[in-house]
């Protein structure tokens, strides 16, 4: 059975990680002065490597040669080699324990728990236990975890990881070391992505790499599931096919349209759009796309600062695509045609003839 992509080009130390670079900076020095925590907690978007970072920083913790050689002590990294980062990477590690808290939310896991952690670790130096999807656990579990999180024992690691912070109840976090994992830039996306398709020896352009990082909106591991299924579904992976597979429309062919739009070229707006609906692809998610690319031209136009903010999503050609037409929006005008594209986009999501609000729209502000 073949390894999935996300499974197989998992990050298995700090170094080879792309972003979140404030969070391994702090983590590294804090393992190279052994001032490793009993409690931390990661939160942020999913695919950001919450799970990844933890199942590092256990095998750090747990490191023999780390613990042997001084010299490499002091890397703060694991060795991957030694028994202890062996069995954690082949999921067999008797004193590294994963939880999900979605499946294992109640008080009788987490007082399970509290029983294991009173236990010694069988063969490593510290027993870690990572509690995936905490805000999932229940008022109640939270509030028997509290107290094995303000006095663990000497040996106990605890790492927590959630998408919803918000969640967390404020007894829990306060108890932790807390680390925001942000949402990944797009331009990092695509140089992971790069090297998986040149490693794997994969036939794809670089517009659908592009795609498909842009469609993983910020994680590394829903972009590598992405070119995972598509390229076991087409030998030579296209922005067409991506687009096919998907369902959604690539940054290429929305900016073809908001050109013609900010042109005001009705007629080739229209054959564009017949076109594209000839083609058998989404219209709907092509007037979505659209409203998302005129109020981005829009906003650049008021605020040019924005164009840093647009880095995390948006390639450096696409920026200077973007920017060109934003220099041809017209406040006065183009402030009413997203009024009534949204407007239109609510009408096309429940009508038989998704395409006729959309070019009824487009003739009346373009005629």
């Amino acid at each position: 059975m073949s390894v999935a992509i996300y499974r197989k080009y998992r990050p298995k130390s700090f170094g080879d990680l792309l972003g979140q670079e404030h969070i391994i900076e702090i983590l590294k020095n804090a393992a190279i002065r052994d001032r490793i925590a009993h409690g931390y907690l990661f939160y942020g978007t999913r695919g950001s490597g919450k799970t990844t970072v933890a199942r590092i920083l256990a095998k750090v913790a747990n490191c023999e040669t780390r613990a042997k050689d001084k010299k490499f002590h002091d890397k703060g990294e694991p060795c991957n080699t030694c028994p202890r980062c062996i069995e954690l990477d082949e999921g067999r590690a008797l004193d590294v324990v994963e939880i999900d808290a979605a499946s294992n939310r109640g008080i009788d896991e987490i007082r399970s728990l509290k029983e294991s952690v009173r236990l010694s670790p069988t063969v490593a130096k510290h027993k870690i236990y990572i509690i995936d999807e905490t805000h999932q656990l229940t008022k109640e579990a939270f509030n028997a975890l509290l107290k094995t999180l303000e006095e663990p024992p000497a040996h106990a690691i605890f790492i927590l990881a959630t998408t919803e912070f918000e969640k967390v109840p404020a007894t829990i976090s306060s108890r932790t070391q807390r680390f925001h994992f942000k949402k990944l830039p797009i331009e990092s996306i695509i140089k992971k992505l790069e090297t998986i398709s040149k490693t794997e020896k994969m036939d794809i352009e670089k517009d659908a790499i592009e795609l498909i990082a842009a469609v993983a909106d910020g994680s590394f591991r829903d972009a590598e599931t992405l070119i995972d299924q598509i390229t076991s579904l087409e030998d030579k992976v296209t922005v067409e096919s991506v687009e096919k597979i998907i369902g959604k429309v690539g940054f290429t062919r929305i900016a073809e349209l908001a050109g013609f739009i900010l042109e005001n070229d009705l007629n080739k707006s229209l054959e564009y759009i017949a076109t594209f609906q000839n083609n058998g692809l989404n219209i709907v998610d092509l007037a979505k796309e659209l409203i998302h690319y005129l109020r981005r031209a829009l906003a650049l136009k008021a605020d040019p600062k924005l164009e840093e903010i647009f880095k995390n999503d948006l390639t450096e050609r696409e920026r200077e695509t973007l920017k060109s037409h934003s220099e041809k929006i017209n406040p006065e005008k183009h402030i009413s045609l997203i009024r009534d594209l949204i407007r239109s986009y609510s009408d096309m999501r429940y009508s038989p003839f998704a395409s006729i609000p959309l070019e009824v729209t487009l003739i009346e502000h373009l005629k």
